[in-house]
């Protein structure tokens, strides 16, 4: 989505009037929400210095101009586009970062700066020469137009109120100031980025290159699945953004940091779909690069088993295996075996270990104690057992407990559900885990649609998996698993949608989501937490209804069979609270189900109420 789109002349003709309502009007028009301010103060100062720039004789009046573009599959947006081609008459797109900094501070840290941002407090974050060159590799990694069109990408930052200090350019940045040029405040620097401008864009295109990049097709070629096999040589072969490369960063300073000094940990946490599962591997690979003893951690199977056969490549799996360890594995280790541990989906350790968890003391504690920083990656929404027991604040008391010096960073930003931090918001408020600004779905912020029978459902899912194997269905575990026993056994009976499947929990083990017949079939929490697909099919069971506008738990409808509230009744008479918890526990697990989409989520419910009332919020303002 590019929010403004037009050409020099166009652009020009807006800027000497109020560019930024202009640019306000057409962001109402395209996502149905005002613009908020700080966006609006942002549009005012950048773009009116921006014109000043492009008004230049010599850059073709035709050459397209487009402001605001939404990354594919993220929330992050591109400041500026300008597009046309070059003497050659290949075609370019310059990718302009464009900030009000006047000032900044050095960090060690690789590709991060400390500045005010946004108006707030100081922080970290990517430089804005890393981060113009880490969005157009994000473009040319996810837009179809862009790879296949052999457009060339042309990244630059302009800080129009930065007068050169020696630290937004010091040496330590230079590998990126090299890979997109920095322009700052003045009339030298003007001419500058207007010479690097006409360097690329010699004859405009009437900014037809923007409307391929906005209409083309979203295609991820640097996904964790297809680039995960090169990261072992320390190739990583996706770009992380913004929060995703301070948490990287931040990451392996601290292992640094406890090899001579004292213990570190360091809590992440992030909703689905922000990128925890990335840095996880990211880190893992650059560790084991540098020569670290490194394991990556998880109490499920299904991720360490996605990632080990991705990351095999050519390998046996063997030379890979040592890298991937169960949470509950630790609890015999010596101290400070290892020099990193990175465990991914924490929320889900347990407190104790083994098949019939009586072994070891607390699994926080032995991985704490296992090595000389850890890292959590947590969100404390995705708990969806009564065994669950790692959330943030686990994490917290544990790491004072034992002493440990403790970092906490957040991954605000997701790119799974199309990138919509308002799909999310609906979701929540819709399943009654929080109440947000969102209870209806605006059009366009999702592809969500809600179906008649799980019947149908399971019919388009598997149309849409056709094409590169990235669709599944899944269902909450309120029926037996009848074919466990019996191979021919039906397991999910739904005899009024004409529906009869088989859970998929053992016959492709932890990799159900990878294997190509499995989409036959249907998984559950257990097989697909932690992991995603282009599209998801979702059927609400019995144990989550809609009432009198409202949803209502009801976990006598969970199977027998599922130990995720195993032993719930006994519990809720003994202590007061517990039915909360149990009830969180329901909604959390459909909330993970309907995250697990990059693209698209489908739903259907046994219940007709319930389909009607999620019919009705998600096509409200339609």
């Amino acid at each position: 989505m590019i929010i403004y789109s037009g050409t020099r002349a166009s652009f020009l003709k807006d800027a000497d009037g109020f560019i930024e309502d202009r640019v306000a009007d057409a962001y109402l028009k395209a996502t149905g929400h005002y613009a908020p301010d700080a966006e609006f103060r942002s549009w005012k100062a950048s773009l009116v210095e921006m014109a000043k720039v492009l008004r230049d004789p010599a850059l073709p009046d035709e050459m397209g101009v487009g402001i605001e573009y939404q990354i594919p599959q993220s929330s992050k947006r591109i400041d500026l586009l300008l597009t046309g081609h070059d003497l050659d008459d290949t075609p370019h797109l310059v990718v302009v970062e464009l900030k009000q900094w006047s000032d900044c501070r050095v960090s060690e840290k690789d590709g991060i700066v400390i500045a005010n941002r946004g108006g707030g407090a100081e922080r970290e974050g990517t430089h804005p020469c890393y981060q113009a060159w880490s969005y157009a590799e994000a473009l040319q990694g996810f837009n179809e137009a862009v790879y296949e069109g052999d457009i060339r990408l042309r990244p630059c930052a302009y800080l129009h109120n930065y007068r050169r200090d020696g630290k937004i350019d010091d040496a330590r940045y230079s590998d990126y100031l090299a890979r997109a040029p920095l322009f700052l405040h003045g009339l030298e620097e003007q001419e500058k980025l207007r010479a690097f401008i006409r360097r690329h864009i010699h004859r405009g295109d009437r900014a037809e290159l923007l409307y391929r990049i906005e209409h083309g097709r979203i295609r991820p070629s640097k996904q964790l699945a297809d680039a995960v096999a090169g990261m072992l040589a320390g190739n990583r072969e996706f770009v992380l953004l913004d929060e995703q490369k301070v948490a990287y960063e931040t990451a392996l300073t601290l292992a640094e940091q406890s090899v001579a000094g004292p213990k570190q940990v360091l809590l992440v946490e992030g909703g689905p779909g922000t990128g925890k599962s990335v840095v996880a591997i990211n880190l893992v690979s650059e560790l084991t690069r540098r020569r670290k003893l490194a394991k990556y951690v998880s109490k499920n199977a299904a991720p360490r088993a996605v990632y080990k056969q991705k990351l095999r490549g050519h390998r046996p799996l063997i030379v890979i295996d040592g890298l991937f360890g169960s949470s509950g594995s630790f609890f015999e280790v010596t101290p400070d075996s290892y020099d990193v541990l990175v465990v991914d989906e924490a929320h889900r350790l347990n407190v104790k270990s083994g098949l019939y968890g009586n072994l070891g003391e607390h699994q926080v504690k032995e991985l704490m104690q296992a090595a000389r920083c850890s890292v959590f990656f947590v969100d404390d929404a995705q708990v969806v057992t009564l065994a669950d027991i790692g959330e943030s604040g686990e994490i917290v008391e544990w790491a004072n407990r034992l002493g440990i010096g403790l970092t906490r960073l957040d991954l605000p930003s997701q790119f799974r559900c199309g990138g919509s931090d308002a799909y999310l918001a609906w979701l929540d408020h819709t399943l009654g885990i929080r109440e947000t600004a969102n209870p209806t779905l605006e059009p366009g912020e999702f592809q969500f649609d809600v179906v008649d029978t799980a019947t149908e459902l399971h019919e388009r899912i598997i149309g849409l998996n056709a094409t590169a194997n990235r669709a599944r269905v899944v269902a909450g575990y309120c029926w037996d698993w009848k074919s466990k026993k019996d191979p021919r056994a039906w397991d999910i009976e739904i005899p009024e949608q004409g529906y009869r499947r088989q859970w998929n929990l053992d016959r492709d083990g932890s990799l159900w989501i990878m294997a190509k017949e499995s989409v036959q079939e249907v998984g559950c929490i257990h097989t697909c937490q932690g992991l995603e697909v282009d599209h998801v099919g979702v059927i609400l069971g019995p144990d989550l209804v809609v009432r009198d506008g409202c949803f209502v738990t009801r976990p006598e409808c969970r199977s027998k069979m599922d130990r995720s509230i195993r032993g719930w009744k006994k519990l809720v008479k003994e202590q007061p609270g517990a039915m909360a918890r149990v009830d969180r526990i329901i909604r959390n697990t459909y909330r993970t189900l309907m995250t697990r989409g990059m693209k698209g989520c489908l739903v259907t419910s046994t219940d007709a109420e319930t389909r009607e009332f999620l019919r009705q919020s998600a096509k409200s303002g339609r």
